[in-house]
């Protein structure tokens, strides 16, 4: 037989035929029952079933969720107010809540870790202890308090027993919004059963006795018409990628053959949004009842952004953050302090004050604008009062108003309340350190739920599985459907035991499977499913759930699976071929000897970095390098000659002292952090007595030190040769020694003088001088190894033959040479070019 393609049209139409039945036989007008459905979404629906079936009366019973009724019996029993250490199911009250508790009960040192525990078992038990009479909840928390802690004896669980002691003694102790059900009066009350039985709709059932009667929403499960149910589709996708696009493309063909609206199950709410955003982008409207996190909205990372600017050791890549979303500070003014600090190097945002001026004239002016506001969010102080300085703050970092306007902004400032006077709500919460409050903040954001609002007539629902129950659904798409996402026997939540949780009234693993089963037996009723899972995941192999495994089973052959849903469309060829620009109209003026270097190993190199002038950002966050130790030494190498130049000292005792200063200058020069240069301070004892025994060895030569990072400018026709030498000196004939110091392998330094013709740095530092009688070598201060010099043979003629290829190179890109990427050698290996010229797409 085949199934009705409506099948909560005859869930409901059983239920309510049922529902009207009772109504007449006990002789009561409908406006005296109350019904409860399993969930607020059933309501509009079971009103409108009702209508359809209510045989001309215009009388409706009251169809509600308990916490609708709660709320509905306020006009008569007065509005619930939770109070004193009541159980709110809100993070923020009860973070602090716990943490008082677990001071009284002496474990105010394990706070910290327990707090997050304490809270989640309580909220585990809350469901349990509603159901319970107020008159009678004391009593069966003493009753079950002594068996809690059977089999915990353990010191090492000691722990853990406390939290279950606490949790049961907190939840037994609150006031619930639902306690004034039990002193409702209805003629008649109706539990319309769904999936799981709820404890408190159980209770009231029982209390009300004979005025009480359940009816089952869904079919039995050996329904006869359930047998013909038509097979759902099977997707079984690559990857995570994959499966969102497929699930996307499964949406898509539901709605475009007119079924709507489509039910997207959320068995995997990261998934579940890739599939949303896909859908948004073509105009898909969505009703989302799942949400999510409200700590990964923009609004709250803008929030948490300023909170995370404020310790006194923030990272400046932190502050910079927080800064491009504060409207206070001029965008322009931010972006030109970035790229200064990211020149200097500055890591940490507490060296910005004391740093060069020169090197950050607009930075340091901002970092004096940003501390002020700073400085006064760095002292200890209670919650409220936290609160309200949070709220300043937010106001003249000109965020305020964003998050007003924004409809998660709005959620963030109403959990967190910082609207005006909201904070009063804390008066009584201790004194926070800034890493408490942070804390605090953050763990209030992630347990609330953000969903935006709902279009009027929507086209896809968002939903998890056991809410798909009874709903008007066309189609299902179900992504997610792997051994993980959708396990057969599901872990039951919390800290629980088997035994606790069968103490407590708590669900067990196999009534959790029964629910699992019954919800996912019900989707396949329906007229149009398609079930969908990846089959890797991190690299690592994944199965499809055990549900769809008796389904693959049942079909037997891997052919039964279904098509990709995506269309295919064709796409012309179009290769990537290597580029080879024209820099014609690009002239060059001003030349150095790595932007040589750059056009020598590839002249698209030289295009892109050095016409185009793009180059990338300096990286704040990353660890020191080779590279930052060469600098020092080249900095505390100039400090040290300068100043022995001016005081010539010749004992090694002496020396080894200026040497030193000189060190300890160029750290602070160069703002680099004790901590992170350890390793490198490490070993500059053996590099430091290595060179002054090779500058003793140097100087008994008869050469003597005459400058050091001497800029030099020389002309060459219509170009301009430039650069910085590391050293020059002055040997025994009078003659100039031009010196580069390497910190590089000793090889590596061998081979360029080995290959002087294609190493360009001596004869471009050479060009750089006009004299004809110099000498070059390049100086390698090895860690393990002594300093040694490599001189460079026949500096002269390499510099002539130089000078004579830089003006066939420049003219020739004058009169339009093209210059090709070569992608060959090392030069690809860590060229900051490689993305713009595709070398790992081109079509050979």
């Amino acid at each position: 037989m085949t199934i009705s393609p409506s099948l909560s049209g005859r869930c409901w139409h059983q239920a309510i035929r049922q529902l009207a039945q009772i109504i007449a036989s006990r002789d009561l007008h409908p406006s005296e029952v109350v019904v409860l459905l399993p969930y607020a979404q059933l309501i509009q629906q079971a009103r409108q079933t009702w209508a359809e079936n209510a045989g001309g009366t215009f009388f409706v019973p009251r169809f509600e969720t308990t916490m609708n009724w709660a709320s509905g019996l306020g006009g008569t029993l007065g509005m619930f107010t939770p109070s004193g250490v009541d159980l709110r199911m809100d993070v923020s009250v009860d973070m602090l809540t716990a943490a008082s508790l677990l001071g009284q009960a002496g474990l105010a040192a394990q706070q910290d870790a327990l707090a997050g525990r304490l809270v989640e078992a309580a909220w585990s038990l809350s469901h349990v202890a509603a159901s319970v009479l107020p008159a009678e909840r004391q009593a069966w928390s003493d009753s079950v308090a002594e068996a809690l802690g059977v089999g915990l004896d353990s010191p090492v669980l000691a722990l853990e027993a406390a939290v279950g002691r606490i949790a049961l003694a907190w939840v037994a102790a609150s006031g619930y919004a639902s306690d004034r059900l039990f002193q409702a009066a209805p003629a008649l009350l109706v539990v319309v059963e769904g999936f799981q039985a709820e404890p408190v709709t159980e209770a009231l059932r029982l209390h009300f006795g004979e005025r009480a009667l359940s009816i089952a929403l869904c079919l039995p499960e050996d329904e006869p018409e359930a047998s013909g149910a038509p097979l759902p589709a099977l997707h079984a996708a690559l990857d995570a990628e994959d499966e969102a696009c497929r699930a996307t493309a499964c949406v898509l063909a539901h709605l475009a053959q007119g079924r709507c609206p489509v039910a997207l199950i959320a068995q995997d709410r990261q998934l579940t949004r890739r599939v949303a955003a896909m859908l948004s982008r073509r105009g898909i409207f969505m009703r989302d009842e799942t949400g999510w996190k409200l700590s990964t909205s923009r609004a709250a990372a803008r929030l948490m952004g300023l909170l995370r600017a404020l310790p006194w050791d923030v990272s400046t890549d932190a502050v910079l953050d927080w800064l491009k979303n504060a409207p206070a500070f001029a965008d322009a003014t931010v972006t030109q302090a970035e790229a200064e600090v990211r020149k200097f190097g500055a890591r940490a945002w507490r060296d910005l004050p004391t740093a060069p001026l020169e090197a950050l004239a607009i930075a340091q002016p901002l970092a004096r604008q940003v501390n002020r506001l700073r400085d006064a969010m760095t002292r200890p102080r209670l919650l409220a009062t936290w609160l309200r300085d949070l709220r300043a703050a937010l106001q003249l970092a000109g965020q305020w108003e964003g998050l007003a306007r924004d409809e998660a902004g709005q959620r963030v400032l109403e959990t967190l309340r910082l609207h005006e006077g909201a904070e009063s709500e804390f008066a009584d919460a201790p004194v926070m350190k800034l890493r408490e409050f942070t804390s605090w903040v953050n763990q209030a954001l992630e347990a609330q739920t953000f969903s935006p609002e709902h279009p009027t007539h929507e086209q896809v629902v968002i939903l998890p599985l056991a809410q798909l129950l009874g709903r008007s659904m066309q189609a299902v798409v179900m992504p997610g459907c792997d051994e993980i996402r959708l396990p057969v026997s599901p872990d039951p939540p919390g800290q629980w035991t088997p035994s606790q949780r069968e103490l407590l009234g708590l669900p067990s693993r196999e009534a959790l499977a029964r629910v699992s089963r019954r919800a996912w037996t019900y989707a396949l009723q329906l007229p149009h499913v398609d079930l969908l899972w990846r089959r890797s995941e991190a690299g690592e192999h994944l199965m499809p759930s055990g549900f769809v495994q008796e389904l693959l089973l049942g079909r037997r052959l891997a052919s039964d699976l279904a098509s990709d849903p995506r269309s295919l469309r064709t796409v012309a060829a179009c290769p990537t071929l290597r580029p080879q620009p024209i820099g014609e109209a690009l002239p060059v003026t001003r030349l150095s000897a790595s932007s040589y270097g750059d056009l020598r190993a590839c002249p698209y190199r030289f295009f892109a970095l050095r016409q185009l002038g793009l180059n990338e950002s300096d990286e704040l966050e990353s660890e020191l390098g080779k590279r930052d130790f060469g600098n020092w030494l080249h900095s505390l190498l100039c400090t040290f000659h300068e100043a022995l130049k001016e005081a010539p000292a010749q004992d090694q005792t002496t020396r080894i002292a200026m040497i030193n200063v000189a060190a300890e200058q160029a750290t602070k020069k160069l703002g680099l952090s004790s901590s992170e240069f350890l390793p490198f301070a490490a070993a500059w004892v053996p590099v430091r007595d290595g060179y002054l025994a090779w500058l003793a060895a140097h100087e008994a030569t008869g050469a003597c030190f005459d400058s050091a990072e001497q800029w030099r400018e020389m002309p060459l026709g219509e170009l301009t040769l430039i650069g910085q030498i590391d050293r020059i000196d002055r040997q025994a004939g009078g003659g100039l020694l031009l010196i580069d110091y390497k910190t590089e392998p000793r090889t590596t330094t061998a081979e360029r003088i080995k290959h002087g013709m294609e190493d360009t740095q001596l004869a471009f530092y050479a060009a750089l001088n006009a004299d004809d009688t110099l000498a070059a070598s390049y100086v390698n201060l090895g860690e393990k190894e002594p300093t040694r010099t490599y001189d460079q043979p026949d500096i002269v003629e390499l510099r002539d033959a130089l000078i004579d290829g830089i003006l066939i190179d420049m003219a020739r890109i004058a009169e339009g040479a093209s210059l090709p990427a070569l992608g060959e050698g090392k030069a690809c290996d860590y060229c900051s070019a490689r993305g713009l010229c595709r070398k790992d797409f081109w079509s050979e």
